[in-house]
């Protein structure tokens, strides 16, 4: 079976959205690297109808040299939505021909690497309290953002985690990453 994973960027105050706006010189080295051995293990990438519109607006014009441009260019992309139809222009990007849940259930059934969610909060969200997320990696960087979306909400359930893996990197950065707990 095939592992699905997600990696946020995450303020101290929670905000996960637009890290643009709050990352500043915290991407070190290290942060790098984290990114670089998800990169090694992905071939497969779920991503949300705004964050698809998004990154298609951006990536396929990066440069030749941009690392992450040359990863998200040619991986196979997965997309949610309710109201994008048709062929998707975007290099190896199809839409989901199943409701989400049904589609990642046997998408982590076929052969291949590690599927990666990636900008789409709300994905996230569905899929880990579905119990279909295997790994969330939350990247906290050393920052109070004060504005944007959090990943969590006041009427979210209780859900209990298990520390996979952890991190501190040179600049601060606390890189976390959690499971369902197995009861």
């Amino acid at each position: 079976m095939r592992t699905l994973t997600a990696g946020l960027f995450y303020s101290v105050d929670g905000v996960v959205e637009s890290p643009n706006l709050w990352q500043f010189d915290s991407f070190d080295a290290e942060m790098g690297e984290e990114m670089g051995a998800v990169m090694s293990r992905v071939d497969t990438v779920l991503l949300g109808r705004t964050g698809y519109q998004e990154w298609s607006g951006y990536w396929p014009n990066a440069g030749a040299d941009d690392p992450f441009g040359g990863f998200i260019n040619p991986v196979q992309k997965f997309v949610a939505s309710r109201t994008l139809t048709g062929d998707l222009e975007w290099q190896n990007s199809k839409l989901m021909d199943a409701p989400l849940e049904d589609f990642v259930t046997a998408l982590k059934q076929t052969e291949g690497g590690e599927i990666s969610v990636m900008a789409s909060i709300s994905l996230v969200r569905q899929l880990l309290f579905a119990g279909l997320l295997d790994s969330l990696t939350l990247m906290m960087h050393p920052v109070i953002a004060g504005q944007g979306r959090h990943l969590f909400e006041p009427t979210d359930p209780v859900t209990r985690l298990s520390l996979q893996n952890s991190r501190v990197t040179s600049a601060g950065n606390t890189i976390l990453s959690y499971g369902l707990r197995s009861e």
